[in-house]
C-alpha cells in the first residue's frame, strides 16, 4: 500500500486563546483529489493553515511520511507543499512573470515558465502586466502557477473559485483534472458545492471544529441528504 501523502491525525490548532481545531484526523493518498467541505467557520481555512504550520498546533501531520508538526513553515513548504490561500497574495508592484518566478524553487519538480504558459495562456499574453491589472481569474491562474513553477506536489487550494465568472471556474475545474492525472495530490476547501462535487475522490465535511462525516465520491448521491443539513447545499 502506497504511503499517504498528507496524513493527520489529532490535529489540534489555536489562534491566541481561541481554540478551533479539535482534534482532527484527515488522511490525503498520493494523487488523489480530497475535498473539505463545511460552512463559513468550520475550521476548513485554519486547517489548512495548521498544516503549513501558520498556527499553534497540537497533534501529528505527517506529509509523505515525515513528521512536521514542530517545523517551520518553510521547511513545509520543501516537502513540495504549496499553499494556495483564499487572498492569493499577489504582488501589484511585481509584473505576472515576476510574481510567478519570485518564490524559490522547493524541489526539482518544478514545472519551467514555457510549461506554465502553456498551461495558462492567459498568463503568456499578460507576463508584463501588474499584479493590480490582472482579473481575479488571472490573479488566481497566477497563484497556482506559482507553486507549480516552485516545485510542490501536494496543493493546498483554499476557495479557489470564489468569486470567479464560471467560465474562469470551469477552466479551473479543468486544470485540476489535468493535475490530477500527472499525479499531483490535492487538498481542496470550496463553498462551491457543484465545483468541488465532480472533481474529488473523496469528501470531509467538517463542523465546529471536528469532522463530522466523510465518504467517497461514489457515496455522493446518497449521502446529499446529510449534506443539505450540513452544508445547506
Amino acid at each position: 500500500m502506497t504511503r499517504p501523502a498528507l496524513e493527520i491525525s489529532g490535529l489540534q490548532a489555536w489562534y491566541g486563546e481561541s481554540h478551533i481545531l479539535h482534534g482532527i484526523d484527515v488522511t490525503v493518498g498520493q494523487g488523489e483529489v480530497v475535498t473539505l467541505l463545511g460552512r463559513n467557520g468550520s475550521g476548513r481555512t485554519t486547517t489548512m493553515r495548521a498544516i503549513m504550520g501558520l498556527t499553534t498546533r497540537k497533534g501529528s501531520v505527517r506529509i509523505n511520511g515525515v513528521e512536521t508538526v514542530g517545523m517551520p513553515t518553510h521547511r513545509i513548504a520543501h516537502l513540495g507543499v504549496g499553499y494556495c490561500p483564499e487572498e492569493r497574495g499577489i504582488f501589484s508592484s511585481l509584473s505576472a512573470e515576476e510574481n510567478l518566478l519570485l518564490p524559490p524553487d522547493v524541489s526539482s519538480d518544478g514545472m519551467s515558465v514555457e510549461e506554465i504558459y502553456q498551461l495558462f495562456p492567459n498568463l503568456a499574453e499578460r507576463r508584463h502586466s501588474q499584479g493590480t491589472r490582472l482579473s481575479g481569474g488571472e490573479q488566481q491562474m497566477l497563484a497556482i502557477a506559482r507553486i507549480l513553477r516552485a516545485g510542490s506536489r501536494l496543493l493546498l487550494l483554499d476557495e479557489i473559485s470564489e468569486g470567479l465568472a464560471p467560465v474562469i471556474v470551469q477552466a479551473l475545474g479543468r486544470l485540476i483534472v489535468l493535475l490530477k492525472s500527472k499525479g499531483y495530490t490535492i487538498l481542496l476547501v470550496e463553498q462551491n458545492f457543484r465545483f468541488a462535487a465532480p472533481l474529488a475522490d473523496r469528501f470531509y465535511v467538517m463542523e465546529h471544529g471536528n469532522i463530522a462525516d466523510t465518504f467517497p465520491a461514489s457515496q455522493l448521491e446518497s449521502r446529499m441528504e446529510t449534506l443539505h443539513g450540513l452544508l445547506g447545499v
